[in-house]
């Protein structure tokens, strides 16, 4: 043996990641102050060795494409590590999917969203296919008879996996089938065309550029009709028990998410059934992307989360110039900041479930558009940063930030990437008055009590040109934090916030926060358990 290790931190291991004030706090005002202890028993396995090995292994052995069988016949299946399948059973067994739309009680999503938030913080590539099928249901029920068939089965709590009759199934997973290569966001320049069989049934010809997790039981899909751009529902299997046409032509070599197998399908006279009206495709698959949108903003809160949880145990027990790192002034700046960060993210995300719970349309319009642009650009910087807290060790595989760091990006990318969020804000502004009243009826009472957070609001009134969208966007977001933070955060951390993001008393990176905040508070709150 020729030297000792010390000086190392152990690994962040047996803790309740559920044991988080700021996510407590909202859980308990958006109503859903029944799903606590469940949240904490979550929050409990997410903090297991066990978990975090899951994780590794559904990232480090990908997805496989088995395009045939071994006599020659099309299966188009993906094979998954049993890791995988072990993420996928607690979080459909926990509700993460569809069950709040079968949960009458009071605060169902926001219960939903914070299970997700917590256990998204072990692994997020397969909340992907979890979040869909949590967002199919309300677009499905543009066709009753097809929601009377599947909604039970989207909304079980059982995870089912294999390409079987769906309605043979004890519980079904949902994806969506958008983009095109030549199109992108721009899903009216799709190509995929949709026929109409005379049976009720239509038939599909076309190519997808992006369709993950296409192990799903049942997809929405975009093609043209006659009447214009419509929406319809693909099954893997069909009710007599066939295969479907859905041609896997590869999977996609990603820079993240790579435990979530992300496909090309082809479809070659694949059997389709109409959802919604003809020609109102937009309309009826936005309703499933308003919903994944949500997730995103609530997956990105949860990435910060989980690398702020590292950045301040690595630097509680790490030591360097006389002292522990967490008490270098510049480092607990950093960490406040980074800190500040998360907790905004968090009363950000619980918030915009709770609308989902109340019904809040005209707030959700504006208020999901705005989060998703802000806090999903905002993951890649926390991440970052708090790598860099870690410093080399940081940087290594096996302290878990670089996956961390590799998945941060997609969030923003996914749904609509920034610019698609500004124009939709732009356009809200312009068309739906209501959608901004309720916006600045959110954020009043906070205004009132808060001179910098007034003047902020005040500078909302203007519609911006297009030049102007992105700005308006991040300066939406920040007061919708900012407001939450007011209300319901420690007078330490609003103060810091409101003076740093809205105030200019902040520099152009983390760890810039004024002299008068309480850093070591802002720390202390945000410390993991």
């Amino acid at each position: 043996m020729t030297h000792e290790v010390f000086n190392q931190a152990p690994p962040l291991v047996d803790c309740d990641v559920a044991a988080d004030a700021g996510l407590l706090g909202a859980v308990e005002r958006e109503g859903a102050a029944w799903a606590v202890g469940d949240l904490h028993r979550l929050g409990k396995l997410a903090g297991t060795a066990e978990a975090q090995r899951w994780a590794e292994e559904a990232n480090r052995y990908e997805p496989r494409l088995l395009t045939h069988d071994r006599y020659g016949h099309r299966v188009d299946e993906v094979e998954f590590h049993p890791s995988w399948h072990r993420l996928m059973e607690v979080a459909v067994g926990e509700g993460l999917a569809g069950a709040p739309w079968a949960d009458a009680r009071e605060g169902a999503h926001v219960a939903r969203a914070a299970g997700l938030y917590v256990w998204s913080q072990v692994e997020a590539g397969h909340s992907c296919p979890v979040s869909m099928t949590y967002a199919v249901v309300p677009a499905l029920r543009h066709a009753p008879e097809l929601a009377a068939a599947y909604e039970p089965l989207l909304t079980a709590r059982t995870y089912d996996f294999g390409l079987r009759t769906p309605t043979a199934k004890n519980g079904l997973l949902a994806g969506m089938g958008m983009t095109e290569k030549q199109g992108g966001s721009d899903v009216r320049a799709n190509t995929t065309r949709a026929t109409e069989a005379g049976d009720g049934t239509w038939r599909l010809r076309g190519h997808k550029w992006f369709t993950s997790a296409p192990m799903c039981d049942l997809f929405l899909v975009l093609a043209q009709a006659p009447r214009g751009l419509s929406c319809f529902l693909v099954p893997r299997v069909l009710p007599d028990g066939t295969r479907n046409t859905f041609r896997i032509q590869r999977l996609k070599d990603k820079l993240g998410n790579r435990s979530n197998a992300s496909s090309e399908p082809e479809f070659d006279d694949t059997v389709a059934w109409l959802v919604g009206a003809e020609g109102q495709g937009v309309r009826t698959i936005i309703e499933m992307v308003a919903m994944t949108r949500l997730d995103c903003v609530t997956g990105s809160a949860s990435g910060m989360r989980a690398a702020l949880n590292q950045a301040v145990h690595h630097t509680r027990h790490r030591s360097a110039f006389g002292g522990l790192l967490a008490d270098k002034p510049v480092m607990r700046n950093v960490l406040a900041d980074l800190a500040l960060e998360s907790e905004a993210a968090t009363l950000l995300a619980m918030r915009l479930a709770g609308a989902v719970d109340r019904g809040e349309q005209a707030f959700q319009r504006l208020a999901v558009a705005a989060g998703k642009f802000w806090v999903c650009k905002r993951q890649p910087a926390v991440v970052g940063e708090a790598l860099e807290c870690l410093g080399g060790n940081g940087y290594v595989e096996d302290s878990g930030l670089p996956r961390l760091y590799r998945d941060a990006p997609l969030n923003s990318i996914w749904e609509g990437s920034g610019n698609v969020q500004a124009l939709d804000i732009l356009r809200t502004l312009h068309r739906e008055p209501d959608s901004l009243e309720a916006f600045l009826a959110e954020v009043a009472p906070a205004a009132q009590a808060d001179r910098r957070l007034a003047e902020a609001v005040s500078g909302l009134k203007d519609t911006p040109d297009e030049q102007g969208a992105r700005r308006t966007a991040e300066r939406m977001a920040l007061v919708l934090q900012a407001s939450l933070m007011v209300r319901y955060a420690p007078a330490a951390v609003a103060d810091a916030f409101c003076a740093s993001r809205l105030a200019g008393e902040w520099g152009h990176t983390f760890g810039t926060l004024p002299a008068s905040a309480d850093t070591a508070a802002i720390v202390e709150r945000a410390a993991p358990a």
